[in-house]
């Protein structure tokens, strides 16, 4: 059962790097996180390589792992060690030809609390993740861990409301959500206020609309590995929302930084009495949404 009171962090970190030095940077992150006193620690989107999305090249698939290996191994210790929850992002290899985006939710005891894969998956310029990841198969979940009961999403899942919706009915308090996102150089100028603008803004808004804590971990730093491209500048600005969409905390967008907030469950239930967004919805009217358009 979840305390009515936990404290949760984000971790906001340059991972231009090859595994083993980002599997090292995270483990002492993680360490001085629990040491502020975190209990529910968020690490960035893929965690242990640099963001390889940005072009189609077969080689990238040597990065993948399999369940339950080294990520696993290191973070299920860390874990156990520290008395904290470590939602782990990490490239999965299922088998042979068939590749996820997931996170592990992994307990205080060091065992495997929910196992989330990425269920959105973007085809951009430089975000070409169509070609590494097979689309998720286990649903939006809430998981039930030690310190509360937690839902964990990625990236480009942030832009979907269904997504937040179904994991906050479930009966997540919290919606994590690690991050790869950035501007691409050359457009920054023109268009990356809004950008970012609306990535922020679109979270916050979940929320509003489902009364829950949400928690953003970004990269930061420009990530140019590709001969001719100028590369993404990730653009950190990880934050913590309360369940109204205020800023609980933010990070810049430039620096490597611990994020921590508090999750309090009576001020959630006291928001939810008296914005009751979960009782006025007319589930009745919604079939729609399941169609992939509505044609006239």
């Amino acid at each position: 059962m979840s305390k009515r009171k936990y404290k949760i962090s984000v971790i906001q970190l340059n991972l231009n790097d090859v595994a083993e030095n980002n599997l090292k940077k995270c483990i002492s992150w993680v360490r001085d996180a629990a040491s502020q006193g975190a209990e529910v620690i968020l690490l960035p989107e893929l965690y242990s390589s640099h963001y390889f999305c940005q072009s189609e090249d077969v080689d990238n698939f040597a990065l993948a792992e399999p369940l339950y290996s080294t990520s696993f191994v290191a973070f299920s210790e860390l874990a156990k060690e520290l008395g904290v929850v470590i939602i782990v992002p990490f490239f999965e290899k299922r088998m042979a030809g068939i590749y996820h985006n997931s996170a592990y939710i992994i307990d205080t005891d060091g065992t495997e609390a929910g196992l989330y894969r990425k269920m959105h998956i973007p085809d951009d310029p430089h975000f070409y993740e169509k070609f590494y990841f097979t689309p998720g198969d286990l649903g939006f979940q809430a998981i039930e861990t030690k310190k509360g009961t937690v839902g964990t999403l990625i990236c480009w899942d942030q832009w979907y409301p269904e997504a937040a919706r179904i994991t906050a009915l479930k009966g997540a308090e919290v919606l994590f959500y690690p991050t790869a996102i950035g501007w691409h150089p050359k457009e920054k100028e023109q268009y990356g206020e809004n950008q970012y603008g609306a990535w922020m803004n679109v979270m916050k808004g979940h929320a509003v609309a489902n009364g829950v804590f949400v928690a953003a971990a970004n990269r930061i730093g420009l990530e140019k590995y590709i001969e001719g491209t100028e590369g993404i500048q990730f653009w950190g600005a990880s934050f913590i929302a309360g369940p109204q969409g205020e800023i609980l905390a933010q990070a810049s967008h430039d620096k490597e930084e611990i994020l921590i907030a508090e999750v309090d469950l009576d001020l959630q239930e006291n928001v939810r009495q008296n914005w009751p967004f979960f009782r006025d919805r007319r589930i009745d009217a919604f079939g729609d949404i399941t169609k992939r358009a509505i044609d006239k």
